[in-house]
């Protein structure tokens, strides 16, 4: 290979061992370890298979079709772990988990039956013309449905007035980085293979300086303090409010989403996410955070009476802990004693 060819084989290649070290992170080392964490994981577990075939056939184009089929088969996941992504972000996992399970089992049969019937070795026209297309269509689809659930996110982009908080950026990161790697696939034709892989490096270097930034500094989030305009609330409309999280808190049990932010719980109750901060910082006088914990640490006093069996981790996870660690801190912040402590006493 000369000069450019190297240089192209190099960076390719790194964007394929990012996409790799990035999952194995996500799927076994990310804390907290939950559902949004493992599907981003298989998310960049799929795309790690997609582009290291494409890298490879690139450079050997007698590869075994075996493998050009499992590279094609994983473009098939890219699009739903994707969309359970984001919906794992914005939606508590009760919302979702019926349409998970169903769309999945879907996929993984509509994969290996298609695979079995029509391997790749025996019918190549047919994947590389109506197969490919069929995968790229569906990958799009599942594209523009993120799409919508990303609404609030993308308005903050041209919305001087609103900031984009941490989950709003990683949403995005992903997103984006998703969608020009199809774009790259779907346009470039035959030199896709290496846009792919480059298209690849650069959202998931993009995904690694996130990760950096997150262990360096907190983002300024919705949490904080915010500079309110001059509405002042009556203390029937402030009653109203808290009502309404109070009923959407025993329908739903929102607050053992551990994912759940404040934008989240003011959609929810259909509010300005600014009104809500301002009614618990003004009118209640407590962080996003302390009043949400308050709430889990009652579910887990709960669940130590009732199960006292149960191991803390899982009673944590269970009242809406990201960790064990981050349950053992607000417990005593709002007990001032242990789990431990609690359940002799």
């Amino acid at each position: 290979m000369n000069l450019d060819n190297n240089l192209i084989f190099f960076f390719s290649a790194l964007g394929a061992f990012n996409s790799l070290i990035l999952s194995l992170y996500f799927l076994f080392f990310c804390k907290p370890l939950n559902s949004s964490n493992y599907f981003l994981g298989l998310l960049l577990a799929a795309l790690s298979i997609r582009v290291w075939k494409s890298l490879f056939f690139y450079y050997n184009p007698d590869l075994s079709k075996n493998y050009l089929q499992i590279g094609l088969s994983a473009c098939f996941l890219i699009g739903p772990f994707l969309y359970f992504y984001i919906k794992s972000k914005t939606t508590t996992y009760k919302q979702y988990r019926k349409s998970l399970v169903f769309q999945i089992s879907v996929l993984t049969i509509v994969i290996f039956g298609v695979g079995l019937l029509y391997p790749y070795t025996a019918n190549i026209e047919l994947w590389t013309t109506y197969f490919y297309t069929v995968i790229n269509y569906q990958w799009l689809a599942y594209i523009v449905v993120s799409a919508f659930l990303l609404k609030s996110a993308l308005k903050k982009i041209t919305n001087k007035k609103e900031k984009l908080n941490y989950d709003d950026v990683w949403m995005l990161s992903v997103f984006f980085g998703v969608f020009i790697i199809w774009i790259a696939y779907y346009t470039a034709n035959y030199t896709s293979y290496i846009l792919g892989a480059f298209s690849f490096t650069f959202a998931f270097y993009l995904s690694g300086l996130l990760l950096f930034y997150k262990r360096k500094k907190d983002f300024i989030t919705s949490e904080k303090k915010e500079k309110y305009s001059a509405i002042q609330l009556q203390k029937d409309e402030v009653q109203q409010i808290v009502n309404k999280i109070k009923f959407a808190f025993k329908e739903e049990e929102l607050y053992k989403n551990p994912n759940l932010t404040l934008p989240i719980l003011a959609k929810k109750i259909n509010i300005r996410p600014q009104l809500l901060s301002q009614v618990l910082n003004n009118d209640l006088n407590k962080s996003f955070t302390q009043f949400i914990n308050e709430y889990r640490i009652e579910e887990a006093k709960l669940l130590l009476k009732s199960k006292p069996n149960l191991k803390i981790d899982v009673i944590a996870e269970q009242s809406g802990f990201n960790s064990k660690s981050t349950f053992y801190t607000a417990f005593k912040k709002v007990t001032n004693t242990t789990p431990t402590k609690y359940i002799n006493k």
